[in-house]
């Protein structure tokens, strides 16, 4: 993936070393212990605190947050990291504000906040373990850059980290897409949806519907990028569908607990993730991205 040319955006809030990290662990689990399951929590669409505290709970541990010392040294690695997190959300920016334009609305995008361990955001306290995810009350996307790392080492999202770089995009994308919905009217409306559902499968089944088309939204901002930069490498698209494939409710289920429960899926399974992907890369269309009307996601 090229992204030199991509403009950088001015909407990335650095609140890495503000006092809200973890560096020793949560009630004496271990950071590795919390990164997994937070990650099987914000896959399955479990709140990952409830894993995190029953783990606690088991170890006979408390539920304090460890507040970091002083500020963090950032590597040259974690500079580049700042560098391109602000080049991809400047392009999401830039094709979805023509995107909207063309169809006469205003694109007003989202801030996008980078943190280290934890900070208290629109949402409440947001745990880097529980992965990057985008909260509607404040308009903003939260990320904390070692996901990208832990997407990589422990779940085989991406091979190498030059490889991962268009992962990394997509899961951007992805959070941004989220932010579209909600800018379209689909998240409010959808949360009535899930109000007034009979069942938490029910529940369950219309998130899956809104990660989905998530998924299919950041493919039209990379058909959308690839039109305009011509930035993607052989190979780059093919490792965006292992990430799909790698974060699906379907393989993290079987991987985790042994058996797959469809009715408590939230994301959808990897097949479904990496079809509507490739229906909004292959498009460039938004209208291909109708998860809510669609017969079967």
């Amino acid at each position: 993936m090229r992204w030199d040319d991509f403009r950088r955006s001015s909407n990335v809030e650095d609140e890495r070393g503000s006092g809200g990290g973890m560096p020793g662990g949560v009630g004496g689990l271990g950071l590795g212990t919390i990164i997994i399951l937070g990650l099987i929590g914000w896959a399955l669409g479990i709140d990952p605190s409830v894993l995190i505290n029953g783990a606690q709970i088991i170890q006979g541990g408390g539920g304090t947050v460890q507040q970091q010392s002083g500020p963090v040294q950032t590597s040259p690695q974690d500079q580049e990291t700042m560098d391109f997190v602000s080049a991809v959300l400047g392009d999401t920016e830039d094709r979805w504000t023509e995107i909207f334009q063309a169809s006469g609305r205003t694109y007003h995008p989202p801030k996008l906040v980078l943190f280290s361990g934890a900070i208290q955001g629109g949402c409440g306290l947001a745990r880097s373990a529980m992965g990057p995810f985008y909260c509607p009350r404040d308009k903003q996307v939260y990320l904390d850059t070692s996901f990208f790392r832990d997407m990589q080492r422990k779940f085989g999202a991406c091979s190498d980290d030059k490889a991962c770089r268009f992962s990394e995009a997509y899961v951007i994308a992805h959070e941004v897409g989220h932010h579209v919905q909600d800018e379209l009217g689909i998240l409010p409306r959808v949360t009535q949806m899930q109000q007034a559902a009979s069942s938490q499968s029910d529940v369950n089944a219309l998130q899956v519907r809104v990660e989905l088309q998530a998924d299919c939204l950041a493919g039209v901002w990379a058909n959308r990028a690839q039109r305009k930069h011509r930035f993607l490498d052989a190979g780059d698209v093919d490792q965006a569908l292992q990430t799909a494939s790698a974060i699906g409710d379907d393989r993290l289920q079987r991987e985790t607990q042994g058996y797959v429960v469809p009715d408590a899926f939230t994301h959808g399974t990897s097949a479904q993730r990496k079809r509507w992907f490739m229906n909004g890369f292959n498009s460039g269309d938004v209208n291909a991205c109708n998860t809510l009307k669609a017969d079967s996601p």
